[in-house]
C-alpha cells in the first residue's frame, strides 16, 4: 500500500492527483474515453465502499459477513413467513420493513387492501386488453345522452367519456362490494373470501393454493396497470407506438446487424440509451468474439461424442493420449500446462496479430476469412448477421452445457441420476408416450403435487374432448354438407345458412346458445368428478373412449389424450386461420402479395407439393437468396445421386478389377462398401478426391446470373440447348436429387446403426416384429409389412384386435365391392318397400342408394350388423382372429369347417388377401362415385381430358385401351408422348433380342471362339447373368460401341417422322431395305404387334433377370420345363 502510494507524484494537477497511474486498463488516453472509465469507476468505488461497510458490520455483529436466517430466531419478521404470499424464489419479502413491529393486526389489513388492489388492477388490466381483441359491446352506453359503447376510446381516454351518472354507477358498485359483508379482523371476507368460490375453496389446503395464486397474479397486474397508465398518459395508448420515438437513442441502432425478426432491436437492460456509438461498436466487436469462441466451445464439446478423438498423442513427452482427455470441464484437469500455454499463445496471435482499432474491417468481424464475410458489402452483411445470431444460440448452448456439466458431470446430463426429481411420479402416467416422454417444459409438476398433476389431466381430457369436437365440426360441414331444414322455426334460419366458422357465433340465435351452454353444464355437472372417482379420471361410463378391462382402458385413454392434444393444437390454428383469412382452409388467390409468390413458377415446383417452404426461408422474398439456395440444392443433390449410386453399384455390378493404390497394395475388391470405406482409402485418395471437387467448384463461373449459377455447366445430358427441355430436366434432376438426399441420409444411418446400408434381418433376432413374421397374411413379396409400426410393442393381444379389425373390414369390403358391381347386371325382382312403394330396381347403384333406402331398411341393416356382431358371431380371445365358434365355411352358420393344415392356411391367406384387395377397391369406388356419380366413371364424360390426345395413337391395344395409371402423359405433350414412345420402342426391341438371347444358347450356339486371344470359345460362355462376368473387356467396348452406331449413326432420330420409324431402316430394321408397306392397315396392325411384343419382351426379361439373379436357374430349369 505504501509503495502505491509513494511510488508517483499525487500533487495537485499531476495526472496521478486525478486518479491517472498509467495503467491504461482503467483510464484512456483518449480524454473522453478516460472521463467515461473513471466516471465508472467513481461509482463502483461508491457501491463498494457502501458494501464493505455492511460487510464489516455483518461480519462484526454475527460472525459472518453475509449473516445467517437461522440465528435471527426473535426477529418479527418471523411472524410473517408463513403467511400467503411467501412464494419462491424471493421468499417473504419486505424491503420498506413495514412488517419490523411484528404487528399481525397491521399485516392483515394491509394483505386485505393487497387482495382487493390486486383484483381491480386484474379487472382493470382486462379492461384494457379486452376491447382490443373482442371490439366493444354493440348498442349505448348511455341512450339519453346518445353516447355508444363504440364511441368510448380505450385507456384513459375513456375518463372524460363516460357520462357522471356512469361514474355514480361505477362508485355504487363499489360502495356495494366494500359494504355488503363484514370485512372486521377475523371474518372470512377480511382473508379474501366473499363466498365466491370460483377463486377460493370450502377445502383449507385448495383455498390457500388459489389464494396464493391470485395474490401472486394480483401484484402481476398491479405493476401492468401502472406500466399501461404510465404508458397511456405518456403517448395515448397503453401499446404505445414505436413510430412516436422518433428521437429514441435506440434509433441509432435499429438497422445495426444483428437486428433481426421478431425480437428487432433488443436492449432490455439499457446498455444503449446512451447513444454512444463507440460504445455500441466496442460491444458488438465483444459480441462476435464470445459468439465464435462459443461456437468453438460448443462444437468442441459434441463432436468427441460423435465423430470419437483423434488418434495417437495429446502430449508424446508426458505419455497422454486425445483418447485419455475426457470431454468436458473434466478436461480441464488433463490438458498439461505446455497446452494451455499454446491455447493462450493461439488466442493472443488471434487477437494482437491484425490493428482492430475502431474503424477498421477487423473491429467490425472482418479477419479477411471469407467464408464467414465477403468482398460484396450485402453478401458480407447477411453471413455477420447469421454468424451473430449463431454466436447467441451458441453463448446459450455453452453455458447451459457448463453447468449441467458442472452439476451431474455430464453436458448431456443422465436421467437415471435423477433417482429423487419429483417429476418421477408422474413418468407412468397416462400420456407419457415415446418420442417425447414425460414433457413439461414450463414445470407445472415440480411440486410433486399428485392432486394438481390429477386436476390438470383432468382438465386436459376435457379440453381435449371439445376440441376433437370443435375440429370435427370445422371439417364435417366442408365435406358432408350441412343438415337439411331448419336451425331455428322461429327465426326462418337454415342449417345451410349458417356459415362453416367463426362466423357462425353470430348467425346461431341466443336460444341456441342457451342450449349449448345448458348442454355442456348439464355434462359437467351430471357426475360426481371429485378426486379419485372414475370421472376424474375421465371415465364417464362410455365405454367406447374407455372400458372395464383396465389395460384396454390405459391405451384407449392415452390414445385420447394424444389425439386430443392433436386437435386442440388444430383447432387454435383454424381459429387463427378462420380469423385472419375468413375461412379455416385459406385461399392461396387471397395471398398476391405474398413474396411467396416470387417463386412460384421456379424450377423445382413441383405437383402435388407446389411452392414448399414450411421453414419460410424464402419468406423475406429475396430473389438473391433464392437462387442462391437452389445453386447449393442443385449441387447436394448432384452428390447425393453420386453418393447413392456409389452405395449400390458395387453390391449390383462388383467392384472394378485391379489395385486403387499400387504402391499401397490396396485392390479396389480390399474396399468396403459404405461408411466402413473412410478409413481404407489412403490418404492420397481423399487428396484426389478434394481436388476434383476444389476443380468441379472453380473451373467455371458461378456467380449471381450465369448459366453455371443456375446449374448449367454445359454437359448437354442434364441440359439442353432448348429452353423448355433443359427446365423438364433440371426440374427432374432437382427431384431426384431431392429424393437422392433423402436416400443417402438413410443408408448413413442404415450403415452407421447396423454397418450395412441395407441391413439384415437376420440380425433383428430381438425385433418384436419377430412375433409376427409367421402369421396369416404375411406373404410374398412383401413379407411381414407394418410401415407404421403398429406392431412394435410386440403385443400379441393387440395384434389379434387389429387382425379381427382387418378380417371384419375385409368381409365388408368384400361384400360391398359385389354390391356395387352385382346389381349392374342382375337385380332382385319386386319392391324394397312395399309400404313406400320402392321397388329394387328404383333404387340406384352406389352412393346415390344412400338417399332411397327408407329408414326402415336402415334400420334393418343396423340391427343385422348387431345380431352378427353381438349375438351369431361373437369374439372369443381364445379362438383365432376371424375364427368364430359357430360359423363354417364361407360364413354359414354351424356349417362345416375346415380341417386344420395347409389347405386351411391357404385359403385363410387369400380371404386376407383378397379383403386388403376388396377394402382399396372399395375406397375407389367411392371416390370415383362421389366425384362423377359412377363407381365406373363413363369415358364419354371425359371430352377435355389430355388423355383424349392419345387415345387413337398406335399401342392403344383391347382390352385395356389407353393405359397411363401414373398419369405420365396427363400434361397433354405430344412431344413428351411421342419421346416415351420412342424410348418404349427402344427398349422394347432391346427387349425382344434379350429374351431371344436369353432362350436361343440353350438350343443353338455359334461355333468356335468368341476371343482367340483369350482362347475363350462361345460353348464356354454361360447362359443368363452369368456370362456378364465372362465377356472379355474388349467385348463391352465392342457391344458399346455397336449400340452408339446404331443409335447415333445408323438410325438417328428425325421429329417429323413418327417414333421408332427411321429414314433408312426397312422392314425388320434391316438397313436401306424394302420401305414402309403401301397397305396402311397392315403396317398399323404390324406396328401395334411389334409395340404388344416389346411390351411382353420387357416383362419377360425382367422376370428372366430376376429368376436367374435369385435362383441362378436357366433354359428348361427357368421354363418350368
Amino acid at each position: 500500500m505504501a509503495f502505491c502510494e509513494v511510488s508517483q507524484d499525487q500533487s495537485a494537477g499531476t495526472p496521478a492527483a486525478a486518479g491517472d497511474f498509467g495503467f491504461k486498463v482503467l483510464t484512456a488516453s483518449d480524454p473522453e474515453a478516460k472521463k467515461t472509465k473513471l466516471a465508472a469507476e467513481l461509482a463502483n468505488g461508491r457501491l463498494a465502499m457502501m458494501a464493505i461497510i455492511g460487510m464489516f458490520f455483518q461480519d462484526g455483529l454475527t460472525g459472518s459477513a453475509w449473516g445467517d436466517w437461522a440465528n435471527y430466531t426473535a426477529s418479527p419478521l418471523r411472524a410473517f413467513e408463513n403467511e400467503l404470499g411467501v412464494q419462491a424464489p424471493v421468499g417473504f419479502w419486505d424491503p420498506a420493513g413495514f412488517t419490523a413491529d411484528g404487528s399481525t393486526e397491521n399485516f392483515a389489513r394491509r394483505r386485505q387492501t393487497e387482495l382487493k388492489h390486486g383484483r381491480i388492477s386484474m379487472l382493470a388490466t382486462m379492461g384494457y386488453i379486452t376491447p382490443e381483441i373482442t371490439g366493444k359491446f354493440p348498442g349505448y352506453l348511455s341512450p339519453s345522452a346518445g353516447l355508444k359503447f363504440a364511441d368510448v376510446p380505450n385507456g384513459l381516454a375513456a375518463i372524460s367519456k363516460v357520462p357522471a351518472a356512469g361514474w355514480g354507477q361505477i362508485l355504487a358498485y363499489m360502495a356495494f362490494c366494500e359494504v355488503s359483508q363484514d370485512q372486521s379482523a377475523g371474518t372470512p371476507a377480511a382473508a379474501g373470501d366473499f363466498g365466491f368460490k370460483v377463486l377460493t375453496a370450502s377445502d383449507p389446503e385448495a383455498k390457500k393454493t388459489k389464494l396464493a395464486a391470485e395474490l401472486a397474479n394480483g401484484r402481476l397486474a398491479m405493476m401492468a396497470i401502472i406500466g399501461m397508465f404510465f404508458q397511456d398518459g405518456l403517448t395515448g395508448s397503453a401499446w404505445g407506438d414505436w413510430a412516436n420515438y422518433t428521437a429514441s437513442p435506440l434509433r441509432a441502432f435499429e438497422n445495426e446487424l444483428g437486428v433481426q425478426a421478431p425480437v428487432g432491436f433488443w436492449d432490455p437492460a439499457g446498455f444503449t440509451a446512451d447513444g454512444s456509438t463507440e460504445n455500441f461498436a466496442r460491444r458488438r466487436q465483444t459480441e462476435l468474439k464470445h459468439g465464435r469462441i462459443s461456437m468453438l466451445a460448443t462444437m468442441g464439446y459434441i463432436t468427441p461424442e460423435i465423430t470419437g478423438k483423434f488418434p495417437g498423442y495429446l502430449s508424446p513427452s508426458a505419455g497422454l493420449k486425445f483418447a485419455d482427455v475426457p470431454n468436458g470441464l473434466a478436461a480441464i484437469s488433463k490438458v498439461p500446462a505446455a497446452g494451455w500455454g499454446q491455447i493462450l499463445a493461439y488466442m493472443a496471435f488471434c487477437e494482437v496479430s491484425q490493428d482492430q482499432s475502431a474503424g477498421t474491417p477487423a473491429a467490425a468481424g472482418d479477419f479477411g476469412f471469407k467464408v464467414l464475410t465477403a468482398s460484396d458489402p450485402e453478401a458480407k452483411k447477411t453471413k455477420l448477421a447469421a454468424e451473430l445470431a449463431n454466436g447467441r444460440l451458441a453463448m446459450m448452448a455453452i453455458i447451459g452445457m457448463f453447468f449441467q456439466d458442472g452439476l451431474t458431470g455430464s453436458a448431456w446430463g443422465d436421467w437415471a441420476n435423477y433417482t429423487a426429481s419429483p417429476l418421477r411420479a408422474f413418468e407412468n402416467e397416462l400420456g407419457v408416450q415415446a418420442p417425447v416422454g414425460f414433457w413439461d417444459p414450463a414445470g407445472f409438476t415440480a411440486d410433486g403435487s399428485t392432486e394438481n398433476f390429477a386436476r390438470r389431466r383432468q382438465t386436459e381430457l376435457k379440453h381435449g374432448r371439445i376440441s376433437m369436437l370443435a375440429t370435427m365440426g370445422y371439417i364435417t360441414p366442408e365435406i358432408t354438407g350441412k343438415f337439411p331444414g331448419y336451425l331455428s322455426p322461429s327465426a326462418g334460419l337454415k342449417f345451410a345458412d349458417v356459415p362453416n366458422g367463426l362466423a357462425a357465433i353470430s348467425k346461431v340465435p341466443a336460444a341456441g346458445w342457451g342450449q349449448i351452454l345448458a348442454y355442456m353444464a348439464f355434462c359437467e355437472v351430471s357426475q360426481d368428478q371429485s378426486a379419485g372417482t372414475p370421472a376424474a379420471a375421465g371415465d364417464f361410463g362410455f365405454k367406447v373412449l374407455t372400458a372395464s378391462d383396465p389395460e384396454a382402458k390405459k391405451t384407449k385413454l392415452a390414445a385420447e389424450l394424444a389425439n386430443g392434444r392433436l386437435a386442440m393444437m388444430a383447432i387454435i390454428g383454424m381459429f387463427f386461420q378462420d380469423g385472419l383469412t375468413g375461412s379455416a382452409w385459406g385461399d392461396w388467390a387471397n395471398y398476391t402479395a405474398s413474396p411467396l409468390r416470387a417463386f412460384e413458377n421456379e424450377l423445382g415446383v413441383q405437383a402435388p407439393v407446389g411452392f414448399w417452404d414450411p421453414a419460410g426461408f424464402t419468406a423475406d422474398g429475396s430473389t438473391e437468396n433464392f437462387a442462391r439456395r437452389r445453386q447449393t440444392e442443385l449441387k447436394h443433390g448432384r452428390i447425393s445421386m453420386l453418393a447413392t449410386m456409389g452405395y449400390i453399384t458395387p453390391e449390383i455390378t462388383g467392384k472394378f478389377p485391379g489395385y486403387l493404390s499400387p504402391s499401397a497394395g490396396l485392390k479396389f475388391a480390399d474396399v468396403p462398401n459404405g461408411l466402413a470405406a473412410i478409413s481404407k482409402v489412403p490418404a492420397a485418395g481423399w487428396g484426389q478426391i478434394l481436388a476434383y471437387m476444389a476443380f468441379c467448384e472453380v473451373s467455371q463461373d458461378q456467380s449471381a446470373g450465369t448459366p453455371a449459377a443456375a446449374g448449367d455447366f454445359g454437359f448437354k445430358v442434364l441440359t439442353a440447348s432448348d429452353p423448355e427441355a433443359k427446365k423438364t430436366k433440371l426440374a427432374a434432376e432437382l427431384a431426384n436429387g431431392r429424393l437422392a438426399m433423402m436416400a443417402i441420409i438413410g443408408m448413413f444411418f442404415q450403415d452407421g446403426l447396423t454397418g450395412s446400408a441395407w441391413g439384415d434381418w437376420a440380425n433383428y433376432t430381438a425385433s418384436p416384429l419377430r412375433a409376427f413374421e409367421n402369421e396369416l397374411g404375411v406373404q410374398a413379396p412383401v413379407g411381414f409389412f407394418d410401415p407404421f409400426g403398429l406392431t412394435k410393442d410386440g403385443d400379441t393381444a393387440a395384434f389379434q384386435r387389429r387382425r379381427a379389425t382387418e378380417l371384419k373390414n375385409g368381409r365388408v369390403a368384400m361384400l360391398a365391392t359385389m354390391g356395387y358391381i352385382t346389381p349392374e347386371y342382375v337385380r332382385f325382382p319386386g319392391f324394397c318397400s312395399p309400404s313406400e312403394g320402392v321397388k329394387f330396381a328404383d333404387v340406384p347403384n352406389g352412393l346415390a342408394a344412400l338417399g332411397k333406402v327408407p329408414a326402415g331398411g336402415w334400420m334393418q341393416i343396423l340391427l343385422f350388423l348387431g345380431l352378427v356382431e353381438k349375438s351369431l358371431y361373437t369374439y372369443d380371445p381364445t379362438r383365432a382372429p376371424g375364427d368364430f365358434k359357430n360359423a363354417g365355411v364361407l360364413g354359414v352358420p354351424n356349417g362345416s369347417t375346415m380341417a386344420p393344415g395347409e389347405s386351411r392356411n391357404r385359403k385363410l391367406n387369400s380371404e386376407l388377401a383378397n379383403g386388403r384387395l376388396a377394402m382399396m377397391a372399395i375406397m375407389g369406388m367411392f371416390f370415383q362415385d362421389g366425384l362423377t356419380g359412377s363407381a365406373w366413371g363413363d369415358w364419354a364424360n371425359y371430352v377435355d381430358s389430355p388423355l383424349r390426345a392419345f387415345e387413337n395413337e398406335l399401342g392403344v391395344q383391347a382390352p385395356v385401351g389407353y393405359f397411363d395409371p401414373l398419369g405420365m402423359s396427363k400434361d397433354g405433350d405430344v412431344t413428351a408422348f411421342k419421346r416415351r414412345r420412342e424410348s418404349e420402342l427402344k427398349n422394347g426391341r432391346v427387349a425382344m433380342f434379350a429374351a431371344m438371347g436369353f432362350i436361343t444358347p440353350e438350343y443353338f450356339r455359334f461355333p468356335g471362339y468368341l476371343s482367340p486371344a483369350k482362347d475363350l470359345k462361345f460353348a464356354d460362355v454361360p447362359n443368363g447373368l452369368a456370362a456378364l462376368g465372362k465377356v472379355p473387356f474388349t467385348g463391352w467396348i465392342q457391344i458399346f460401341l455397336f449400340c452408339g452406331m446404331v443409335d447415333f449413326g445408323l438410325y438417328r432420330a428425325d421429329e417429323s417422322r413418327d417414333p421408332g420409324d427411321y429414314a433408312n431402316g426397312g422392314i425388320l430394321g434391316v438397313p436401306n431395305a424394302s420401305g414402309p408397306m403401301a397397305d396402311s392397315e397392315g403396317r398399323k396392325r404390324k406396328l401395334n404387334s411389334e409395340l404388344a411384343n416389346g411390351r411382353l419382351a420387357m416383362m419377360a426379361i425382367t422376370g428372366m433377370l430376376f429368376q436367374n439373379g435369385i435362383t441362378g436357374t436357366t433354359g428348361p430349369a427357368m421354363w418350368g420345363f
